[in-house]
């Protein structure tokens, strides 16, 4: 008697991916989270072949998220991973965020199992959608042997949830990883591993505390210190700073920085460059998360003020 084929639990929170047009040749033009999971999985005739279940978390446009939905993101995953009969989690997401809670949710659960994150660039009623094709890939993903930690699959790379950034605007190939390989590729339902898949310590988010207010500076020329000086004053609790190069911030921003540091504010400090780490040099006794460009940045120190992250 042969085993049944492993369960993947897809966890829908909207998105381009379930976006709607009043013409299939608006790719552009449409409203995001508008089409249920349900749907997008009938979409796509070869899911049918896969034990599958769904749920439908949220219907958010990814550029609105907030704290109730990656609660309550979370929360789901936790549940489903604890699972015995669960093999992998696939995660239906906008583009313009999926970054910042593909390193949220590797932080918050280290999965033991694969937690795969897709997305499309154009709505599910687009004459050429990218979605299916996603979302396929990504089942394929889940279902992986040995698979653990949190990617990213789009245009069928597997990115790791270190790495992976969203880097146009339009392409449908929209996400890469500057500074890495992917971890997988996926050719014709076949799934080619690359590298280690993604692992990190376990972090917290305590029940009752609400995320910490922490925003993103960018330095540039010409900068002055008001908006900063306007944040501290308003209750800020941390501040990354998104240098030029290396991480060099402009002198404006220096004095501002170091007043609210004593202040208590705390500052992390990151590159606005598309790829390159910072380097050791101009970190000015600031945080430097390595490997994490500023939104990413954003999160970690995010939870290293809720106690949960060891300072680096």
């Amino acid at each position: 008697m042969t085993s049944p084929a492993p369960r993947v639990v897809i966890l829908a929170t909207g998105g381009t991916i379930a976006g709607a047009a009043a013409s299939a040749t608006d790719n552009v033009g449409y409203r995001a989270g508008q089409v249920g999971v349900e749907q997008l999985i009938a979409a796509v005739p070869a899911l049918s072949a896969h034990r599958l279940e769904a749920e439908q978390v949220a219907q958010v446009d990814s550029s609105d998220m907030g704290e109730t939905v990656w609660r309550a993101l979370v929360a789901r995953c936790e549940h489903h991973l604890q699972r015995a009969d669960v093999q992998g989690l696939v995660i239906t997401h906008g583009t313009d965020t999926l970054e910042e809670t593909a390193w949220l949710l590797q932080r918050m659960l280290a999965p033991a199992k694969p937690v795969v994150l897709t997305a499309a660039m154009r709505p599910a009623t687009s004459l050429a959608a990218d979605g299916p094709q996603n979302l396929l890939d990504a089942v394929t993903v889940a279902q992986v042997q040995g698979a653990h930690g949190v990617v990213a699959c789009v245009a069928g790379r597997v990115l790791s949830a270190t790495d992976v950034q969203k880097v146009h605007s339009y392409r449908t190939d929209a996400f890469d990883a500057p500074d890495a390989s992917p971890v997988a590729r996926v050719v014709e339902g076949r799934v080619t591993v690359l590298r280690p898949w993604p692992q990190s310590d376990r972090a917290s988010w305590p029940e009752g505390r609400a995320w910490p207010w922490v925003e993103i500076v960018t330095s540039h020329a010409l900068a002055r210190r008001d908006g900063i000086d306007a944040w501290v004053a308003t209750g800020v609790q941390g501040l990354v700073v998104a240098g030029t190069g290396n991480g060099t911030v402009h002198e404006a921003l220096r004095g501002a920085l170091v007043d609210a540091e004593h202040r208590g504010v705390a500052i992390a400090l990151a590159s606005r460059c598309a790829a390159g780490p910072v380097l050791a040099g101009h970190r000015a006794g600031w945080r430097v998360y390595p490997g994490l460009n500023a939104v990413k940045s954003r999160v970690e120190l995010g939870l290293e003020l809720l106690g949960s992250a060891p300072q680096r």
